[in-house]
């Protein structure tokens, strides 16, 4: 006899201590129970047949209210409830996320000679998303990119790049990004608000994030994925250097677009498995 209830997010993760209270078709609230830290719900008081609605809350989500029949034996099975974040984005479960740097990639694209593109990458960097668990928009994320791991495929290039025209790595070997806030932006998307260090500068710069989705790896593990981008201006950041070739065009164009493709690993090493 009574409720049973599992109450979860789209990716299966448990909503725990989710309120559930079940309203009569008058509505006169005739139950409330909270779900465990695994998000079940389970009630032995006695219902009587018929019709109900069911409405659960929790702090962070938006409420649901779903339908219930009770039969004659007393009890409603009410199946998965699934909640939304407050808001319509959805980030990943509440917790510290490690970013793998093996299977993520830190990348920067600039014009060049106004007509193509150079795609340069950082091997080397490290990164922590913290998901708070009440109120999201207090997640926070900390980054820190070792400047002379940049690669474009030309050693030369990438020697001018490492020097004080560019990234200057031998007085500013890293980059580093803090997060100061979140704000969201759509359904699975957010943008990022933090501050950038560069070249020894800092300055604001807000992250496009979208939040791809979260699910088991083959090594035991829970993963998330986000994909950010972002543009910034080198001479926000004292990068100055720039070649005028012919009819007036620079060598290299004065923006950079960032991207950055994510995989993160909940409460675990990024270390696990290299496939």
């Amino acid at each position: 006899m009574g409720l049973t209830a599992r109450i979860g997010t789209r990716d299966g993760w448990a909503v725990s201590h989710a309120v559930v209270t079940v309203t009569d078709m008058r509505g006169a609230q005739v139950l409330r129970a909270e779900a465990d830290a695994e998000g079940a719900v389970r009630d032995g008081t006695p219902l009587e047949p018929g019709a109900y609605t069911v409405i659960v809350t929790a702090v962070g989500y938006a409420p649901a209210a779903v339908g219930a029949l009770v039969t004659a034996s007393g009890r409603a099975e009410v199946g998965t409830v699934t909640l939304a974040r407050q808001g319509g984005a959805e980030l990943p479960p509440p917790g510290t996320w490690t970013v793998d740097p093996v299977h993520s990639g830190v990348a920067a694209v600039a014009r060049h000679l106004g007509i193509s593109s150079v795609r340069g990458r950082f091997t080397d960097f490290a990164a922590t998303v913290r998901i708070a668990p009440d109120d999201v928009t207090e997640s926070r994320v900390e980054a820190v990119i070792r400047a002379g791991s940049i690669d474009t495929g030309n050693a030369a290039r990438d020697t001018h790049l490492r020097s004080e025209d560019f990234l200057d790595v031998e007085r500013h070997p890293e980059i580093t990004y803090r997060s100061t806030g979140l704000t969201p932006a759509g359904p699975d998307r957010w943008t990022v608000h933090g501050e950038l260090g560069l070249r020894g500068v800092v300055r604001p710069v807000d992250l496009d994030l979208a939040h791809l989705g979260t699910g088991a790896d083959p090594w035991g593990g829970t993963r998330a994925a986000f994909h950010a981008t972002t543009e910034l201006r080198r001479g926000d950041f004292a990068m100055n250097y720039n070649q005028v070739v012919a009819a007036g065009i620079a060598a290299i164009g004065t923006t950079l677009k960032v991207e950055l493709d994510i995989q993160a690993v909940w409460g675990g090493s990024p270390s696990a498995g290299v496939g």
